[in-house]
Order: C-alpha cells, then sequence, then structure tokens
C-alpha cells in the first residue's frame, strides 16, 4: 500500500545533486516527544551504511581531514560546549513551531526531522564547525528489506537537500539508513508507526 508523499521530500528528491539516490518515496513522520535515542554513528560500524557524500571521506578521520583542508578550524576542547551551547539556543529559535524535534546528548545535538528542512540548512551554515550524520528510519510495515531501503531514501533525501545549491558543504555530511531497527514507539498504532517513520540529523563538533 503506497503512503501519501510529503511534498518537501519530493522538493529535496528534484533538488538530488549529489545523493546516491532520488526519492520521491513518502515520508510521513510527527513530532517525537520520547526520549529514546539512537546514538551517534562512527564510521561505518553502522548496518547499510550509505557512507560519505564525496570520495575524499573514507571514514571518520578522512571527514576531519576534509574540512580541516577546506578552512574549517577544528575546535579546541575548552570552546565546544559553548559552541553547541550556542548551536541548540539558534536551533530553538529557528525550529520554533516547525515540529522538529530537538535533543542533546552531552556535545551532540540531535534533530528529529518530521517537516521541513530549510531552517535546519540555514543554522547548518552558521556553524562549519560541526559534522553532520543523516539517519533515515521506516516503521515496521512491509518487508525488511523494503523498509531499509526506503529509510536509506529518506536519508538521502534529506542529505540532498542540505547540499544542493551549495546549502551545507557536502564534506561535512554523512548518510545511513536504519530501517526499522531502531523504533522510538510502538509499530502496533499508526500514531506510534508515523512517529518511526522519521529521519534523525546527528551534529557533533569538529574537534582537534
Amino acid at each position: 500500500m503506497m503512503k501519501k508523499t510529503a511534498p518537501w521530500i519530493a522538493l529535496a528528491g528534484a533538488a538530488a545533486l549529489t545523493a546516491a539516490c532520488t526519492t520521491t518515496d513518502p515520508y510521513t513522520g510527527m513530532p517525537v516527544r520520547n526520549n529514546t535515542g539512537t546514538g551517534a554513528l562512527t564510521g561505518a560500524g553502522v548496518g547499510a551504511v550509505l557512507g560519505y557524500l564525496t570520495n575524499t571521506n573514507r571514514g571518520e578521520q578522512g571527514r576531519k581531514n576534509a574540512l580541516i583542508g577546506a578552512g574549517i578550524g577544528a575546535l579546541a576542547g575548552g570552546a565546544v560546549g559553548n559552541y553547541m551551547d550556542r548551536q541548540q539556543a539558534d536551533f530553538r529559535r529557528s525550529l520554533e513551531g516547525s515540529g522538529v524535534m530537538i535533543r542533546r546528548n552531552g556535545d551532540q545535538i540531535v534533530l528529529i526531522m518530521p517537516s521541513d528542512v530549510t531552517f535546519v540548512a540555514r543554522t547548518l551554515n552558521a556553524y562549519p564547525q560541526t559534522t553532520i550524520d543523516v539517519v533515515g528510519h521506516a516503521d515496521s510495515s512491509g518487508p525488511d528489506d523494503y523498509n531499509q531501503t526506503l529509510s536509506e531514501r529518506r536519508a538521502s533525501a534529506v542529505a540532498a537537500y542540505l547540499t544542493s545549491a551549495g546549502r551545507v558543504l557536502p564534506d561535512r555530511v554523512f548518510v545511513a539508513g536504519q530501517g526499522e531497527r531502531q523504533p522510538i514507539a510502538s509499530n502496533d498504532t499508526a500514531e506510534g508507526r508515523a512517529q518511526n517513520r522519521r529521519v534523525e540529523i546527528i551534529l557533533r563538533p569538529l574537534t582537534k
């Protein structure tokens, strides 16, 4: 059964200049209020990793080297907390009323996306010393392999939108799909399944 296609995903698919996949698949996630976390991606340790958007980035160190080579300086230890605090505050202001949920895990910021990514891209550009992991998720409807592919396409659509037209430097972005493996709500209800269909953007400071 086909699900309704959210208009911002259609826009992202049309704008896909750097992502591995274009997408017209549905994304109908709802705001998430559950505190269950997914944790940060580390290199290629996550299943079905789509990977970095540039050929030079073969791992986390490769991404860091590429950013430093692009003139983006790494943060010293004492500056990290204040930098992430300011970034979190800016996201709260710019995303107010958008339905995007913001969760803080130490020096990480996690954005849970049910809707428009326009304001996210604006704020990300104001904080270039932040790496960006885009992770797609699906509910349990349908076969496992279909849900895996769907989650990858959701993540690719968001990454494509963020990096197209120079919004965000591709060297900063890592893309992965988690399929149905990390639900944050029950898949037994329509509301729970809607919460599980989501994209999470995990932000981490670029440190020395």
